[in-house]
């Protein structure tokens, strides 16, 4: 990539204005560190904020709301990190988190992390404690005296990049290294910590605008020559991940000029479409049987993997994902091929996806023959009759979800950690990329209940939420939704226990634990906090339901009572938990 740098002034001067006959100009006051940093950012793209306000960020919190950046004020840091998350994927747009010192950056590390774990671009802006007052336990320090400085105020497995700004001195390097981190494919959480006191602090030098150009990497002529020979030694699969979702067209060409087998990653449901005769199913958490039932029948001589790490919620390393031969990876990151199955021969491709594959059609001009699509095995999506009892069971449920969310709007679909996105992935079907997204890596419970607010808002649009009662307890933000009138649905699986672990535990060999949670009215809460929502307790109320949430402009809950003893599709994770000695058998 490239970074261009213009010199911009810092100082400007007021309009001329005029009171009655008289009229004369003056200068302004300098900008402030905080106005800079924020100025610095908006020139950068961000359009939203994030956080929760304190004293020390007091500054930074008053620059933002005078910006042109919209500024969301949430109920716990965690879910503004969340919501920060998902606004990025919803709108391919950095964002801001701020909070103030102490709990206020402890609280937002979950998100943060997890920002990391899924790619996405966020800057995290936060205040620290001034330095004459280091020390001293000063309210909620925070200085090398009371909380570490390595990882969370230096550039380490948290943050790309990390810094405390000790003045002003210092933001021209702040500035391009952000705009660097921002430029390069592929997420970066940044973090700058500044002082109370320099926050206020006067800006009296021209600070470099940074316009960011992005180069994009691609594999060399002999390495693409290489694998369009490999690839055409015989049939192949193609595995997508998340890191393919920019290159859905080109990856839907190579499948049917060749006539691979297409299979994804829990969260690339959609990037290829579900309802394509070569996609033999979604693999690891959640998955289909068709995968491994193509994989044993038709085990390919390569696999070629286009934006997936292949960790445990995709692959389960599990052996009989192996192909004949090698893998051929295709990756932005140079360290992911070859790092889940490190005893397989892996030809590991250094490249942005979308390039690779355009690169590749190039050798493979042909158009498939039908009949070799047709032999291809194919998900079953189980769906069972109504019953008589007054529980819902979930898979029906997710039939309603399919045919008056997935296929009646145009609304993203966000599924919890848990049971909650197991059902979800293993019986909703997309047909287009950008639908769907589920947190299968980091996995923080809580996540989708609060990222939904950030992607309904940076999509403009209406967002659906499949969660757990446990996760909708324990972190949301429902009350922040309504302040801002952001039109997110939440459709609770009310079972009254934490089910995933109750079940996993069961099958795992360990019996009389303790999941559950007292039945809980989310209604009643939703209205408590001023949403509004709807009780479905027989699976006939169901679509009336869901058609009633779609519809409503504003926050929206559906509080679900569904059978706690419907097992979700959860086996595999609880067969790799046996494998790594989790177990009482």
């Amino acid at each position: 990539m490239h970074v261009k740098y213009q010199d911009t002034q810092a100082n400007t001067t007021e309009q001329l204005n005029s009171t009655g006959q008289q009229s004369h100009s003056k200068l302004s006051r300098p900008s402030s560190v905080a106005e800079t940093v924020v100025k610095m950012l908006g020139d950068m793209g961000v359009e939203y904020a994030f956080g929760v306000s304190g004293g020390a960020i007091a500054p930074v919190w008053a620059a933002l709301h005078q910006s042109s950046i919209q500024v969301l004020h949430f109920r716990h840091e965690a879910g503004a990190a969340f919501a920060a998350i998902e606004a990025y994927f919803a709108s391919d747009r950095p964002v801001v988190v701020f909070t103030t010192t102490g709990p206020g950056i402890t609280n937002a590390l979950t998100g943060l992390l997890a920002a990391r774990w899924e790619g996405a671009k966020v800057i995290f802006v936060s205040a620290s404690t001034s330095s004459p007052q280091r020390g001293r336990w000063a309210c909620q320090e925070t200085s090398t005296y009371t909380m570490p400085s390595a990882g969370l105020f230096t550039s380490g497995t948290i943050f790309h990049y990390a810094t405390t700004l000790e003045s002003s001195d210092e933001l021209s390097e702040v500035a391009r290294r952000i705009a660097l981190g921002l430029g390069q494919p592929g997420g970066f959480v940044a973090h700058i910590s500044i002082p109370a006191n320099i926050q206020t602090t006067s800006v009296n030098t021209s600070l470099p605008r940074v316009t960011l150009s992005q180069s994009m990497g691609t594999a060399s002529e002999e390495t693409i020559a290489k694998c369009v020979r490999l690839l055409s030694e015989g049939p192949f699969a193609i595995w997508v991940g998340f890191g393919a979702r920019g290159a859905a067209k080109e990856i839907r060409q190579l499948a049917e000029r060749t006539g691979a087998a297409v299979m994804c990653s829990p969260r690339a449901k959609g990037i290829f479409p579900e309802d394509h005769p070569q996609f033999v199913g979604v693999t690891g958490f959640g998955g289909h049987d068709s995968v491994f039932r193509y994989m044993r029948e038709q085990v390919p001589r390569h696999i070629l993997v286009l934006g997936t790490r292949l960790g445990e919620f995709t692959s389960f390393w599990n052996p009989e994902m192996i192909p004949k031969q090698s893998f051929l990876h295709v990756d932005i990151d140079p360290k992911v091929p070859g790092s889940a199955y490190p005893s397989v021969e892996t030809l590991a491709i250094h490249s942005d996806v979308r390039l690779f594959v355009k690169a590749v059609l190039k050798y493979f001009p042909e158009s498939l023959s039908l009949s070799t699509a047709l032999s291809l095995p194919r998900p079953i999506h189980n769906v069972v009759h109504p019953c008589t009892s007054n529980l819902v069971l979930p898979n029906i449920l997710m039939n309603g979800i399919q045919q008056v969310i997935v296929e009646g709007s145009d609304a993203l679909v966000l599924a919890e950690g848990g049971n909650s996105f197991a059902w979800a992935i293993n019986f909703l079907q997309f047909a287009k990329p950008g639908r769907f997204r589920a947190s299968t890596g980091f996995s923080a419970m809580g996540h989708t209940c609060t990222g939904i607010v950030g992607a309904a808002l940076a999509r403009r649009g209406k967002a659906v939420a499949i969660v757990g009662d446990g996760a909708m307890l324990m972190n949301n933000e429902v009350n922040t939704a309504v302040a801002y009138q952001i039109p997110a649905v939440w459709i609770v699986l009310n079972d009254g226990r934490y089910n995933m672990c109750e079940q996993g535990m069961t099958y795992v060999g360990f019996k009389d634990v303790d999941a559950t949670i007292p039945q809980v009215d989310f209604v009643k809460i939703a209205q408590g906090m001023g949403a509004d929502g709807i009780r479905v307790e027989t699976e006939y109320e169901i679509q009336t339901a869901l058609e009633k949430a779609i519809a409503a402009t504003d926050p929206f809950v559906v509080d679900v009572i569904i059978d706690p003893t419907q097992i979700a599709p959860t086996h595999n994770r609880n067969q790799s938990l046996i494998s790594q000695g989790a177990t009482n058998y």
